[in-house]
């Protein structure tokens, strides 16, 4: 047999080759990502219940017609809409804050370096469900840990059993908890990339540390600042699954996510007219999230795509 002759792929049946490679992820793919998500469009525009033995209606528009611009549910949804994009806009700034300022210190290489930084990154391989628990527990406002500290001060406070706003901030403090070890590695493999040089000749002339971070080093880790800003965007407007862990659906907490499948479910809190399963309609809410996410991310690639290039040329 001739050397190099497996790696050739442009004769009779050995052409198929690559393709037979790719075959089972491009399967596994289809099934379970391409699939479910031509199949939720299809949903949107039917009355599907989700019952064994139910049948599933083509009513065209009607989902979406009552999702934006019919009845009382009208301005829940909005509610929904505007908590989503703030949940979206504070996590996405102080994710990128924390874990820009976590890289900075580690890139330092001092003493247990190495030690914070799978610290930091620890809560990454949890999972949602087990930092959900993990958290809901910690803050149990009937004699959980943080409770019984407080009340070695004389304080009390309900946390996760206080009014919703309440609970929505201390969600957003564990959704970045969770997920700054992501940003903080990104950003590590950012400045890894920056040369010494540069930063020692900044300082030569004279400029601070300050001066050399804005001048120097930020700018040329551009490329992972918009990799962060872009993941953060898209991760936290899709966000759920603490949600649903930590609350579950309730009124003055859903953000458009945990709506999504309280709809399709039968989920939601304080309505028992709307207990039924809706999978139609839940679809045509996934749909209207999806084109939210498609546009803000489209158009923040756009704009970061335009610094960076502005930036770095």
């Amino acid at each position: 047999m001739r050397q190099g002759y497996l790696y050739r792929f442009g004769s009779r049946g050995s052409k198929f080759i690559p393709y037979l490679l790719l075959a089972p992820g491009l399967i596994f793919y289809l099934v379970f990502s391409l699939g479910p998500s031509v199949a939720t469009a299809g949903y949107s525009f039917t009355d599907a219940s989700g019952l064994v033995g139910s049948k599933a209606n083509w009513i065209g528009l009607d989902n979406y017609k009552e999702f934006l611009f019919m009845g009382a549910n009208v301005r829940d949804n909005l509610e929904i809409t505007l908590r989503t994009l703030l949940f979206s806009v504070i996590v996405t700034v102080v994710q990128t804050a924390f874990g820009l300022l976590a890289a900075l210190l580690l890139d330092m290489r001092l003493k247990l370096s190495n030690f914070f930084r799978t610290l930091f990154f620890l809560p990454v391989i949890l999972g949602a469900t087990i930092i959900g628990l993990m958290w809901t527990l910690f803050l149990y406002p009937l004699g959980g840990p943080a409770q019984q500290l407080l009340g070695l001060f004389g304080l009390r406070s309900e946390f996760l059993g206080g009014p919703p706003s309440t609970v929505f901030y201390w969600i957003i403090w564990i959704q970045i908890w969770a997920n700054m070890g992501i940003t903080m590695i990104i950003f590590l493999g950012g400045l890894q990339t920056v040369p010494n040089e540069l930063r020692e000749a900044a300082r030569i002339d004279g400029a601070n540390g300050w001066q050399v971070f804005r001048n120097v080093t930020f700018p040329l880790i551009t490329p992972s600042f918009n990799t962060n800003v872009l993941l953060e965007i898209i991760g936290s407007l899709q966000a759920w699954q603490l949600f649903l862990v930590i609350k579950g659906p309730t009124n003055g907490l859903n953000v458009l996510g945990i709506w999504v499948y309280a709809l399709a479910f039968g989920r939601q809190s304080n309505n028992p007219t709307q207990a039924a399963m809706r999978q139609g309609y839940g679809a045509a809410a996934s749909m209207v999230l999806f084109v939210i996410v498609l546009i803000i991310g489209l158009t923040s690639q756009r704009l970061l795509a335009r610094r960076e290039r502005r930036i770095l040329g």
